[in-house]
Order: C-alpha cells, then sequence, then structure tokens
C-alpha cells in the first residue's frame, strides 16, 4: 500500500487523470445498472419482487376474428377462474391495472385531485405498506363493498391537514368514503402498488365491468409464491387451468384466451411494451451486455495508456526484482494487483457519486417528477456486486496487457531504463 500511494504521489497529473477516469467510468455504468435495478430490486411496498409474477395483460381471440386478438386487462370472473386459489401460490391480488385520477375533498371543501387505485383485500398481504395509523380494508369489507379508504400520508395531509384521521369520512367524486388507514408515502418507482389512495375495486363496479363476453374487463393480477423456486409450479397450474378454460369456451361460444407465457416475472414485466408481443427477456439482457461492454471497452483504452505511463518509470525497479529472481508472471500478477487497489478506491468514490446523483437527482435520472427516493431502493446487495464486478473488469481490461508487457522486458534493458 506504501508503494502503491509513493507511486501515486510521484505523478500527481497522471494518478489524478487515472483515478477521475476510473471514478467516471464506473459512475456512468452504475448509473444506467441502477436505472435497470430500480426496476427489479425488493423495496418496500414492493419488498417481494422476487417472488411475484404478473398478469397484467391477457389477450383473447375468437375463430370469427380470424388472426385478430384483442388485449388487455382481465375480468373478475376470468380472474377467479384461472389466477385465484392457485395451490402452489401463497396468494393472489387483483386490482385497476392503472390508477385514476380522481377528486377528494372534504364536505363544503376545494377537491383536490387523487390518484386512486382500487383493489382487493389480498393487495395488502401481497405488498408490504407501512401503516402509520389504522389498517386495511378486510376480505368481509371487499365482498360488501363497503366504501372505505386507504390513504397515503401525503394525500391526509392534503385533505384533513393531519394523519390522524381514522373513522373520518372524505368524497371522492362526491361519493363518501372513510378512511381506515394512513400509509407511509408509496415511491413512482413501486409502478404496481403506487396510488395516493386505495379503495375495494367492488365499490367501484369493477367487478361487473367487463366485454367480450365477460371475460375481458379493467383489472390485472399478481401472484405471489412461496418461494421463486415455484414459478414453474404455478405456470402449470395456471396453463392446466387456462387449456380447460379454452376448451369450454370455445365450444360454448367460440373464444380462446392466447397465454403468451404468462405471468411474468418483474423483470420480465418490466420490460414489456405491448400486450400483444411476449417481452424477449434474452434480447433485454443482450442489450445491457452490449451496454455494459461498451462503456467499459471505452474508457479502458484511455486508462490503458496512462497505466503504460506509469510503467515506463518502473522499469529499473521492474529490472532489479527480476535480477533477484522475480519471474515475469509474478511481477505481472502484483502490478496488476496494484492497479486494482486503485480502481476500487476510484470506483468506491464512482459508487458514493452515482448513489448521491440518484438520491439528489431522482426526478430527473428516473424521469418523473416529484419522484421518492429512499436508500433502500439504491443500495441493494446487487448494486455493490455489480459495482466490484465492473471495477475487477476495468482493472485487468486497463492494466493486463501494460503490465504484461512490462515484465517481459529483458533485465538488461530493464536495468539499463529501456521500455519496449
Amino acid at each position: 500500500m506504501k508503494q502503491i500511494f509513493n507511486e501515486l504521489k510521484q505523478q500527481p497529473l497522471v494518478s489524478a487523470i487515472t483515478a477521475i477516469g476510473t471514478a467516471l467510468s464506473i459512475f456512468l455504468i452504475m448509473v444506467v445498472v441502477m436505472l435497470q435495478q430500480v426496476k427489479v430490486a425488493d423495496f418496500a411496498p414492493e419488498s417481494n419482487r422476487s417472488r411475484m409474477l404478473h398478469y397484467k395483460m391477457g389477450s383473447i381471440t375468437h375463430v370469427n376474428w380470424g388472426d385478430a386478438n384483442s388485449n388487455g386487462p382481465l375480468s373478475d370472473a376470468t380472474i377467479k377462474e384461472l389466477l385465484r386459489d392457485l395451490s402452489s401460490a401463497e396468494t393472489t391480488t387483483a386490482y385497476k391495472a392503472f390508477y385514476s385520477i380522481n377528486s377528494a375533498a372534504l364536505p363544503g371543501e376545494t377537491p383536490v385531485s387523487v390518484k386512486l387505485k382500487p383493489t382487493d383485500a389480498e393487495f395488502f398481504k401481497v405488498f408490504d405498506f407501512t401503516f402509520i395509523s389504522g389498517a386495511p380494508f378486510n376480505r368481509a369489507d371487499f365482498e360488501a363493498a363497503r366504501p372505505q379508504i386507504v390513504l397515503s400520508e401525503d394525500m391526509a395531509r392534503k385533505v384533513f391537514k393531519s394523519t390522524d384521521v381514522i373513522g373520518r369520512e372524505m368524497l371522492i367524486d362526491m361519493a363518501p368514503f372513510t378512511v381506515v388507514g394512513v400509509v407511509k408515502d408509496v415511491s413512482k418507482l413501486a409502478s404496481t402498488a403506487y396510488a395516493e389512495a386505495w379503495i375495494p375495486y367492488t365499490t367501484a363496479g369493477l367487478d361487473r365491468e367487463e366485454w367480450n363476453d365477460g371475460h375481458m374487463g379493467k383489472l390485472s393480477a399478481t401472484i405471489l409464491a412461496r418461494s421463486s423456486d415455484d414459478f414453474q409450479s404455478i405456470h402449470d397450474e395456471i396453463d392446466a387451468r387456462l387449456a380447460r378454460i379454452n376448451t369450454a369456451m370455445k365450444e360454448a361460444e367460440g373464444y380462446e384466451f392466447i397465454g403468451r407465457n404468462r405471468p411474468y416475472t418483474q423483470e420480465k414485466q418490466s420490460i414489456g411494451l405491448y400486450a400483444n408481443i411476449e417481452p424477449d427477456l434474452d434480447k433485454a439482457r443482450r442489450t445491457n451486455l452490449i451496454i455494459y461492454a461498451i462503456l467499459l471497452l471505452v474508457p479502458a483504452i484511455n486508462l490503458s495508456s496512462m497505466t503504460r505511463s506509469r510503467m515506463r518509470r518502473r522499469t529499473a525497479e521492474i529490472g532489479v526484482r527480476r535480477a533477484f529472481g522475480a519471474t515475469a508472471g509474478r511481477i505481472t500478477l502484483s502490478l496488476i494487483l496494484e492497479n486494482l487497489v486503485i480502481t476500487l478506491i476510484a470506483g468506491a468514490a464512482g459508487l458514493v457519486m452515482c448513489v448521491l446523483f440518484a438520491w439528489l437527482g431522482g426526478s430527473y435520472l428516473f424521469s418523473t417528477s416529484d419522484t421518492r427516493i429512499s436508500a433502500e431502493m439504491l443500495l441493494q446487495w446487487s448494486t455493490f456486486a455489480y459495482a466490484l464486478l465492473f471495477c475487477f473488469i476495468l482493472n485487468l481490461l486497463c492494466s493486463a496487457i501494460p503490465a504484461w508487457r512490462s515484465a517481459r522486458v529483458g533485465i538488461v534493458d530493464s536495468l539499463s531504463g529501456i521500455n519496449r
């Protein structure tokens, strides 16, 4: 370590450019990684993403439609028949596919807009909201379509100027609802759970909104597995149910569901753009790998010239070590390890820069205004693992060849200060 820091002091300009270049390279790579990680990482209230399977959209066709098909959310009846009470899963929740913008107010007061998501009672078992007060509505409340509402902390303050509001009544589009719970605000990055208020979807009549002879509607579903190891069993059970449903529908009505290998994992769901096209997970991963390779290769080429410059000043030292019996392999390894220490230090600085940038500029980085960013979202073990991996690869790319070439110079030439 003393030798490393001595080398840094002897060539301050080259050392500074090397360290800054490495830090900026890791910073840029980790920004790209973080943009992907927040889509799949576990954080509240989506702490169980690694155990979730999503059935956001469905696809259906008819014998009279030819190659055409209809794509969109499912009806309550379809979700009950296809996805509820799966023996291979822990539970299933259904909810409106997209939140709606409604008005919220106290009687006689000016209303404010609220992002409202109608759900079932299981929604609060699948997603781990942090309740400041009260509790979610239960299955009995849901079945009875009782007008109850769970508010976010921010929305409670907007409407009531307080979070101590359990049991109080408010108006949603002029209809009265009773507040039963208040939860911590949810980040927009938790795309499935996000809203500012949640009500039973039976109170909104979504259990009765349907088309295509009752098969399609306005609801999506998320299945919570006991373990990710059960994903295949869940798929098999759903496929078996789908085959039975299709057989009955085709004979009676001419309809048939198109499975498209649903439900999707969190990673697969996050890259889906269209309901009528199955996301290509392998292609998305290959694209990311190509991006990472480019982001690593370009700075590595520049940093390798800096490393080569540092090696030239140590030609005589390498010659002395060779004269005392050190092999070219051992010298190469020691030079690579020395550069790795520098790379790790600069990489740590780059990672800190990335986290601070994401934390302070989240609304710009994630392209959504007022996005709440927490340390839980950004500081994942996988993020640190990626940073270490990229530091290691970057170190090998920029130091392996210069170190090997320096170690292979003849002893006489090295002692003479010649570095070919």
